[in-house]
């Protein structure tokens, strides 16, 4: 990590720095809005100043620790996107824990292989995503122990954890058929420095609402860490999630920032059909989780009179290049390095020295950037293909400019990109070979129309004479994959189109 950040070896909590420091300069200053009515005028449902946060947060934090729960044990979240999920996520962190964010979406067979791939200790789960099956010895925290923690009897200090010690661990797609656990330190928040100036021109004065859930990185980090690591409040909306409410949305709750994948914001203006003066105080829109679609920029901008600001991340690094209202757009690019990154790009055939500016190669963030992961969770294989000598090199194609402007420009290997989310075509493939009458399958994404995605299952039928029906396929997928990576086009096909090796190619799907 670099010096210029925080030493490692120095005591550093994350939660600390994200809530704790605004708690004793702005204590009864709103830190967080829940709201579930869009209608003008309605009031939040739950207000949560700075100092009543951090209370309930350090109240969270010594329950866990009355619970046995001891530091460095993962604590697996399974909730719905509540202000129970960002308490108990920074709770976690507080007490020295590593909480592990899930989607509320996954079945519960997924749930369980990450608990116990983490090899969790405790699991919070609301009634209605209980999970079965749980290896021996999992403490299980339901709602009654939940409302027991934020009423604890005393709170805890925040535990001394070091820059470099685990902060949170969170599942993403892998290259195998289960997804991989990227291990964050605490550290990482400050990585996330570059992006307040770099991609959102952010103040203590502003209002940040947040589309996505908590079980991601982008609202994690957007929706709450980078909000109160800076003084601003930020707003959860709970209600109804449809795209022609958005608008209202943001007008009722004053919402100066608002962030979300492309593809709402398509929505959006197709549904929700906004205008100059029905957005409120919003100033402009983030975006970021996937490829903008044609047009997006060009089409929001005439609608709302607002700019969207792009940026390009990964789960391991978060975002690290970015337009912003101090970098004006640039047509084909993302943007540019934020201030203090190092990034670079290299050869896709290996090699550490950057290819001339102009050529297409491999976007890469150097190591000492302290939003980089500290690592892949039990998987030191796929830890060493990220790595280059000093560069973390995650599988994205790019471009640079002579003035730093970055053309992203597509993924080297082939994961998926649904609804904002990546998704291994190896995890979905592995389900739907379980399907009745599936005698072999391979997924890809698939372009339906300019600028819209989705994934695509190539299925081969054990009889060539009655196949699986492509809904009874896609019926199959629902009941055991979560919503986003379920495919949304069946295609039967006599074989798969596979290499000299055996390997399925994807791009003769």
């Amino acid at each position: 990590m670099s010096a210029r950040y925080s030493d490692p070896a120095q005591p550093f909590n994350m939660a600390a720095y994200c809530i704790g420091r605004a708690a004793h300069a702005v204590p009864d200053k709103p830190a967080l809005l829940v709201v579930d009515d869009p209608a003008p005028g309605a009031r939040p449902a739950e207000i949560w100043t700075y100092a009543v946060l951090q209370d309930a947060v350090l109240r969270i934090a010594a329950g866990l620790a009355e619970l046995g729960l001891r530091r460095g044990d993962r604590l697996v979240i399974r909730l719905d996107n509540t202000s129970s999920y960002a308490l108990l996520f920074f709770g976690a962190i507080a007490a020295g824990l590593v909480p592990v964010p899930t989607s509320s979406q996954l079945t519960e067979d997924e749930a369980r292989f990450l608990v116990t791939d983490s090899g969790a200790a405790a699991i919070a789960e609301a009634p209605h995503l209980a999970v079965g099956g749980l290896p021996d010895g999992v403490l299980r925290i339901g709602a009654d122990m939940m409302a027991e923690l934020l009423r604890y009897q005393r709170a805890a200090g925040w535990a001394e954890t070091l820059a470099d010690d685990p902060a949170f661990l969170v599942y993403t797609s892998g290259t195998t058929a289960n997804p991989k656990g990227v291990l964050h330190a605490q550290r990482s928040v400050l990585g996330r420095r570059p992006m307040v100036a770099g991609w959102y021109g952010l103040s203590q004065n502003d209002r940040v609402l947040h589309a996505g859930a908590f079980n991601w990185t982008y609202p994690l980090g957007t929706g709450l860490s980078d909000p109160w690591a800076n003084g601003a409040t930020s707003i959860v909306y709970t209600g109804e999630k449809d795209a022609a409410l958005w608008p209202r949305i943001i007008a009722a709750t004053d919402a100066t920032l608002f962030a979300a994948v492309p593809s709402l914001y398509r929505q959006i203006l197709k549904y929700g059909a906004p205008d100059r003066g029905g957005l409120g105080a919003l100033r402009h829109g983030l975006i970021a989780g996937e490829t903008p679609p044609p047009g997006l920029f060009e089409n929001w901008l005439a609608a709302t009179g607002r700019e969207l600001y792009e940026a390009l991340g990964q789960s391991e690094i978060s975002t690290y290049m970015s337009s912003s209202p101090t970098v004006p757009r640039r047509a084909g690019c993302v943007g540019r390095p934020q201030s203090g990154r190092r990034v670079a790009i290299l050869p896709v055939d290996g090699g550490t020295r950057p290819v001339p500016i102009g050529e297409e190669g491999l976007i890469a963030v150097d190591r000492s950037d302290p939003g980089l992961m500290l690592g892949y969770w039990r998987r030191p294989d796929e830890q060493a293909e990220v790595m280059r000598g000093d560069w973390f090199v995650g599988g994205d194609i790019g471009r640079m400019d002579g003035d730093g402007y970055v053309a992203h420009l597509g993924r080297a290997n082939d994961i998926m990109k649904a609804l904002g989310y990546r998704v291994a075509p190896q995890e979905v493939e592995a389900v739907l070979a379980r399907c009745p009458g599936v005698a072999d399958v391979a997924c890809r994404e698939v372009a339906v129309r300019a600028g819209v995605s989705v994934i695509g299952a190539f299925v081969v039928p054990a009889d060539a004479a009655r196949p699986p029906a492509a809904d009874d396929v896609m019926a199959f997928a629902a009941e055991h994959l979560a919503a986003y990576k379920c495919p949304r086009q069946v295609a039967i096909v006599p074989a798969l189109p596979r290499t000299a090796n055996g390997k399925v190619k994807r791009s003769a799907l």
